[in-house]
């Protein structure tokens, strides 16, 4: 499989890598070996870049990917994970509910602070049993999971500490490279005004149907050498299942509009005889600034289904169809 530069660093990932959150239990109990075999087709397919965090199951999806990982040469594979919230033991009917399925036994708190980084950083180790990782992402830092006044705390933290943490394990080569795992644009924008980024994880926000990254943050990445990563390509799923009863867009249940517009999304999709989901799947790595396109799953037949959409022709023309303003004509 292709590989692209992560960045300015010497760090190349594959084109397509696979996400850790659904074998760490994500909406659905994911047993051991259901994990252990849909990693195993990822790396039977080429996939060569692996994240996780240790949200995903509150440790779960990490210790499953160090055991997986551990017999590899290490120079084989690029492995990130996230930074930002640190875990505690707590009894089983304290264990908070955040949509995942039989998670660890922890409660969460949260820490962009130098501290609170580096504790995260060593946490990761002994949960992955492993002695590098590649790319560390600050997870999940923003308006959409904390709300206003939480974030400018958090922005505050990670401006006075976190980035120093990071920017010390890069200069000390305990990593190759760090950046943001969010759901959101603005806050990608405010840390990049201020200080440099080698790559973003970026859930949702550039896609067929979401091109809320498109006006600022992909000029502004181009303009300072940070990769993209993007994940959420099918937003939530509508953009794999169609316009079907039930189709969720940005883990809600998807609007009229939304249906209507993807809907319409299909109608391009049908006259230029190839699945939605192919366009979809392809659409991200049209653009030079994205590295890779993440991802994931707990089942071994949905991760090879959606990597076999990367061989679908989609004529490169086929995509400038999808502009929003040309979608809506389609419904008009």
């Amino acid at each position: 499989m292709k590989k692209r530069c992560v960045g300015s660093t010497a760090l190349e990932i594959t084109e397509v890598s696979f996400g850790g959150a659904a074998v760490g239990g994500l909406y659905r109990a994911c047993p051991r070996e259901a994990a252990m075999q849909t990693l195993q087709v990822a790396w039977d397919t080429g996939l060569r870049y692996f994240d996780t965090a240790p949200f995903y199951g509150f440790g779960l999806s990490e210790r499953r990917f160090g055991d997986f990982l551990r017999d590899k040469p290490r120079d084989s594979y690029v492995l990130s994970t996230k930074v930002g919230r640190l875990f505690r033991p707590v009894p089983e009917d304290q264990v908070p509910d955040h949509s995942y399925v039989d998670p660890l036994p922890f409660a969460l708190d949260y820490d962009y602070s130098y501290d609170g980084i580096m504790r995260s950083v060593e946490f990761s180790y002994a949960r992955l049993g492993l002695n590098r990782i590649d790319i560390l992402f600050v997870h999940d830092i923003g308006v959409y999971t904390h709300g206003v006044e939480k974030t400018k705390l958090h922005f505050r933290q990670l401006m006075d500490g976190g980035l120093k943490a990071l920017e010390q394990l890069k200069s000390s080569k305990v990593i190759s490279a760090y950046g943001f795992g969010v759901n959101e644009v603005q806050i990608c924008l405010d840390v990049l005004r201020q200080a440099p980024l080698d790559c973003i994880l970026l859930a949702s926000r550039y896609s067929l149907l979401d091109r809320t990254a498109e006006a600022e943050l992909l000029p502004f990445c181009r303009q300072r050498q940070t990769s993209l990563i993007i994940g959420g390509v099918f937003n939530s799923g509508i953009l794999a299942t169609g316009p079907v009863p039930g189709a969720h867009f940005d883990y809600l249940p998807a609007t009229q509009n939304i249906l209507d517009r993807v809907g319409a999304m299909e109608k391009i999709a049908a006259e230029g005889g190839y699945p939605l989901a192919a366009a979809a799947f392809q659409f991200p790595l049209h653009e030079p600034v994205v590295a890779s396109v993440l991802t994931g799953t707990a089942k071994p037949a949905n991760l090879a289904r959606n990597l076999q959409l990367l061989d679908i022709p989609v004529p490169e023309t086929e995509f400038a169809k999808y502009d929003p303003y040309t979608v809506v004509q389609k419904l008009g």
